[in-house]
C-alpha cells in the first residue's frame, strides 16, 4: 500500500525461521509490505503460509528458537532493535492483537473484567477501581449487554461471540494505533461473524485504527480490507487493491484460492476447485505464470 506520508508500519525483507532437530525451517521468507495510518491490509493464505508468524514477528512474540531478520519500522521505531522493556511499552499499548481462539487466549480462572483491567494497568498508572471502570466501558463499547454484570463473569460463562468481543475490548482499551486481527472470526457461526466484522469496521473508523487483518477467508477479507497481500509458502506472491486482485488475480495461487470459494453452483456437476501444492524450493518458477501486464501488482522483489 502506497502513501504520500511515511507509513505507520513498514516491513522490509522479513525472514523468520525455526531451528529444529532436522535443520532450520523457514516460515516467512523475504516479506515486505507497508500499512498507512487508518489503512486496512488483509493478509490471506492457507494455514501454514506464514501469516500468523509474520504478525507474531511484528509483536516479537515468537518463541526463543525463532530466528528473525529484516526490518520492522513502526511509527519511526525499529522494533527489532528495541530491548524487551521498550518493546513491552509498544506491545498492547500502541500495537494490539486479537488472537484466533478467545477461549484459549483468555485466562479461564480470571473474570473477564479483571483481564481487560489488567491490560489497562500494564500500561497506565491507574488505580484498580479506575482500571475496572475503564474495562466496563471497554465492554460497553464492543456492545456487550449489561457490561457491569458481564465483567464479573468467567470466559466459560460467555458465548463465543461475547468472548471475541472481550478480546476486542482488551485490544482497544489502551487506544492503540495498529490492530492486528488474527483470524478473529474463525470459530464463529456466520451470523455472529457478520456482527463481529461490522463491529470491527465501526471501531476502526471511530478510533482511526490501522488494521492488519489476517484470514484464510477471501470473502471476509473482501469485506473489511482495502488492500490485500496473498501469502504462499512463507512469501507474499501478490499484493494490491482488493477490487483489482479479486477481479483480475495475477498469480496462479491467487487464482486457485478464488476458484476454490464455494458458490451456489458448487455441486456434483461443478465440484470445488483445489489448489495444487508446490514445493517451496521451486516457488519462484510459479511466478513465470504471471502476465507481464499484472507485474505492478506483484509483491515487491517478486517480479
Amino acid at each position: 500500500m502506497q502513501s504520500a506520508v511515511p507509513p505507520l508500519l513498514q516491513v522490509e525483507h522479513l525472514n523468520v525461521s525455526f531451528a529444529t532437530q532436522t535443520g532450520e525451517v523457514a516460515a516467512v521468507r523475504d516479506v515486505s509490505f507497508s500499512l498507512p495510518e487508518s489503512g486496512t491490509l488483509g493478509l490471506v493464505g492457507e494455514s501454514g503460509s506464514g501469516k500468523s508468524a509474520t504478525a507474531l514477528a511484528i509483536l516479537r512474540l515468537l518463541p526463543p528458537q525463532a530466528r528473525v531478520s529484516g526490518e520492522i519500522v513502526f511509527g519511526g521505531q525499529r522494533l527489532l532493535g528495541l530491548n524487551e522493556d521498550e518493546m513491552r511499552a509498544v506491545r498492547g499499548a500502541r500495537i494490539s492483537m486479537i488472537f484466533q481462539e478467545p477461549m484459549t487466549a483468555l485466562n479461564p480462572v480470571m473474570r473477564v473484567g479483571d483481564q481487560v483491567a489488567e491490560a489497562v494497568q500494564a500500561h497506565h498508572r491507574a488505580a484498580r477501581k479506575d482500571a475496572w471502570q475503564r474495562a466496563v466501558e471497554g465492554l460497553r463499547e464492543v456492545a456487550i449487554p449489561d457490561p457491569e454484570s458481564r465483567a464479573r463473569d468467567y470466559p466459560h460463562q460467555l458465548s463465543g461471540g461475547q468472548r471475541q468481543r472481550v478480546m476486542i475490548a482488551m485490544a482497544l482499551v489502551n487506544n492503540p494505533q495498529l490492530l492486528i486481527a488474527d483470524e478473529p472470526t474463525t470459530a464463529l457461526d456466520v451470523t455472529v461473524q457478520a456482527q463481529i466484522l461490522e463491529l470491527l469496521a465501526e471501531l476502526r473508523d471511530r478510533h482511526k485504527l490501522a488494521v492488519l487483518f489476517i484470514s484464510h477467508d477471501l470473502g471476509v477479507v473482501s469485506r473489511v480490507a482495502t488492500h490485500v497481500a496473498v501469502m504462499y509458502a512463507g512469501e507474499i506472491v501478490e499484493m494490491g487493491p482488493v477490487e483489482s486482485v479479486f477481479a483480475q488475480p495475477a498469480h496462479a495461487y491467487t487464482r486457485g484460492l478464488i476458484s476454490a470459494i464455494p458458490t451456489l453452483k458448487t455441486d456434483r456437476s461443478h465440484p470445488l476447485a483445489t489448489v495444487e501444492k508446490q514445493d517451496p524450493a521451486t516457488q519462484p518458477a510459479i511466478l513465470r505464470e504471471i502476465a507481464p501486464r499484472h507485474w505492478a501488482r506483484v509483491a515487491p522483489d517478486r517480479r
